[in-house]
């Protein structure tokens, strides 16, 4: 290993450190569903996302509720995907006419998506249309980590709540890890790469 690939990794453990106990905090509040300082933003959000999913809030769920709640969850958004790859040449946002995804290929992503393994078989520019590659596996990017994130957590709640029937309501879990700590995360790193000229355009492809 080069002296600068040592650095890189010195670096990264300094960060780590370094930001572990804000990050933590945070979290913390936010799980436990405490005032953060985007909560007067994202409040509204949560309530209305909530709201339109007939979701309570201040109800919890025991071990099992929120298992099948979570492979519920999952297993809509793998009929989502693959329905998705398999329509993809008669949906919009399709600049370069891509057909649609074979079926055996179809299925492994949709699989490997929807557990954040994201194994990838494909070339996008040449296989997958805009509207797949956003809709299909971008939002998956969330999701599928939000849900790691929520199994962590529920995990530590499961130790600390030993004495207890309840560990939480994923539903709620769910939400609150994509709105207050994926989305902010992606919305500071997008206007990073925008600043740094990022191309993005639905446009058709350019031969370069």
């Amino acid at each position: 290993m080069t002296v600068i690939g040592r650095l890189q990794i010195l670096a990264d453990c300094g960060i780590i450190i370094v930001i572990t106990p804000f990050v933590g905090d945070y979290m913390t509040r936010v799980f436990s569903g405490e005032r953060t300082w985007l909560t007067p933003v994202l409040r509204p959000v949560e309530s209305a996302i909530y709201w339109a999913g007939g979701v309570d809030a201040n109800k919890e769920q025991n071990w099992l509720v929120y298992t099948v709640g979570m492979l519920l969850f999952h297993v809509g958004g793998f009929v989502i995907i693959y329905a998705i790859f398999r329509l993809q040449g008669f949906l919009p946002f399709n600049p370069a006419g891509m057909g649609t995804v074979a079926p055996d290929l179809s299925f492994n992503t949709a699989i490997s998506f929807i557990t954040n393994t994201n194994w990838q078989n494909y070339g996008g520019e040449s296989s997958l249309s805009y509207l797949t590659q956003m809709l299909a596996l971008a939002h998956q990017n969330f999701l599928s980590a939000a849900t790691g994130i929520v199994l962590a957590v529920v995990l530590i709640r499961g130790f600390a709540r030993h004495s207890m029937k309840t560990i939480g309501n994923f539903w709620v879990d769910i939400t609150r890890t994509t709105l207050y700590i994926l989305l902010p995360i992606c919305v500071v790193y997008a206007l990073f790469l925008v600043w740094q000229g990022m191309p993005q355009t639905l446009g058709p492809y350019i031969q370069a």
